[in-house]
């Protein structure tokens, strides 16, 4: 595997030099030059998984580069280096497509840290780009679209284990496209040429499903008028997906449990002790907590350690909101392609409005709201009054319902645990929790010190 390449813009030779050294100690091949014209004559010659520029450069700026870069070398990741006074450029830059910005003076330990990130990052994205391109798009793995870091990790541990044939349990909540990942696991897996069979056990009665799974003999029960093969025997040589296994019968979860460990099956009626080998790999799935399950009985404590071989946890939208953007958009498209209705325009303006609201419905819920707007949007742009009145009113909403206790509060402790819930959401970086409160770098380093508050959301203690 070939070194990953670093660039350095910067006009100041003797920092250039030193930051230079600083990434060439990490291991990375380092390129570096004082101005926009250099790194565009390289990135022409030798393109660059990542590049660390200065703002302020003489002639083309940084965010020149950005732009040029993002257009030409959408691949390559880009970095900001800026003083404290162009903090509000950084973060203009921010929007136009940096991973993220540093302040100077560099400190090591931060710049090792935010390049790593950026780095790992390019990894899974690379990682999930090609399980991508290894599935045909009629089996939609192109709708499991975003790529927070929440969903590249699960699409990474997918990308791994789709090659064996380990049992995986898919945990997410409702409308998070589990059933998406499983088809997308299994075609990218040995067994694609072979059924991937769907089985929704909330979806099937009780006393039929059973019969469904493992099939059954004529006369074994009340209208068997005919032998039937069951889904598990028609999944040979392929794939099971047991959707919402949470809502199988306790009873039923014996002989799931003896199929994963035996491979084989009994038709349900069968007189005679004659199990039938299958080759089958599984994919489960559920919305409920089946820890929790299992500690209240009603789930089988050893069903549960067979299933989670390989668990894979699927954020939920509102954990995902950097990705919400994309969805808008590809739905967008998607509706006004199905209706008809192709000259809509949605303008980038309302996109906050679906980033502020939590989608308890995830990605299935979005999805009918946007065609719904498509559907009864007047006019050829969208317009904050299409939207549904639930969208409209988040901003109001959210502002006027912050509970507070009766004992009073103290405005200092609030803003403390302000701080430390961030620095906790984004595991300590401090850029992205300045930008998430809407301050500076310098001024969340100013109050961290103030409330003696640690890196990784933690307090000091005296």
């Amino acid at each position: 595997m070939s070194v990953p390449r670093v660039m350095v813009v910067e006009d100041d030779e003797s920092l250039r030099r030193v930051i230079q050294a600083q990434i060439a100690a990490m291991g990375y091949q380092v390129s570096a030059v004082g101005s926009v014209d250099e790194a565009l004559e390289i990135m022409q010659v030798t393109p660059h998984e990542l590049i660390l520029t200065d703002l302020q450069l003489p002639g083309r700026s940084g965010l020149d580069l950005l732009k040029l870069v993002r257009q030409e070398y959408p691949d390559t990741t880009i970095i900001l280096m800026t003083a404290f006074g162009s903090v509000p450029n950084a973060v203009e830059a921010m929007k136009a497509g940096a991973y993220d910005y540093l302040t100077k003076p560099l400190h090591p330990y931060e710049l090792r840290a935010l390049i790593s990130r950026a780095m790992e990052r390019n990894r899974l994205l690379e990682e999930v780009r090609t399980l991508r391109s290894n599935i045909s798009r009629k089996f939609g793995f192109e709708s499991i679209l975003g790529q927070s870091n929440a969903l590249m990790r699960v699409l990474d541990h997918a990308a791994q284990a789709a090659s064996t044939d380990a049992t995986i349990l898919i945990r997410g909540e409702t409308g998070t496209g589990k059933e998406l990942l499983a088809k997308a696991i299994h075609f990218n897996s040995g067994r694609r040429d072979r059924p991937f069979i769907v089985i929704n056990c909330g979806a099937i009665p009780s006393e039929l499903l059973e019969s469904e799974l493992f099939g059954h003999v004529r006369g074994s029960f009340t209208g068997a008028m005919t032998h039937k093969k069951g889904r598990v025997e028609m999944a040979d040589g392929g794939t099971v997906f047991l959707d919402e296994i949470g809502e199988m019968p306790l009873g039923l979860q014996v002989r799931i449990l003896r199929f994963l460990q035996e491979h084989e099956i009994e038709k349900v009626g069968a007189t005679q002790a004659q199990p039938i080998k299958v080759d089958v790999r599984v994919i489960a799935a559920t919305h409920r907590n089946l820890q929790k399950m299992v500690e209240e009985r009603v789930f089988r404590e050893d069903l549960y350690y067979r299933l989670t071989v390989v668990p894979l946890d699927l954020p939920p939208l509102r954990e995902r909101r950097e990705d919400i953007p994309e969805f808008v958009e590809q739905f967008f498209e998607r509706s006004k392609e199905k209706l008809k209705k192709e000259h809509l325009t949605l303008p980038s303006s309302l996109l906050p409005y679906f980033q502020n609201y939590p989608w308890p419905g995830n990605v299935r819920e979005l999805e009918n709201v946007v065609e719904r707007i498509v559907v009864l949007a007047r006019g050829e742009e969208v317009s904050v009054a299409d939207l549904p009145d639930f969208l409209r009113g988040i901003p109001k909403e959210s502002n006027s319902k912050m509970p507070l206790p009766d004992q009073g509060l103290s405005l200092e402790e609030m803003e403390k645990n302000m701080i430390v819930s961030a620095l906790m959401k984004f595991n300590g970086n401090q850029s992205q929790t300045a930008r998430y409160l809407g301050i500076t770098r310098k001024v969340l380093l100013t109050r961290m010190a103030k409330y003696r508050v640690q890196r990784a959301g933690a307090n000091h203690s005296s």
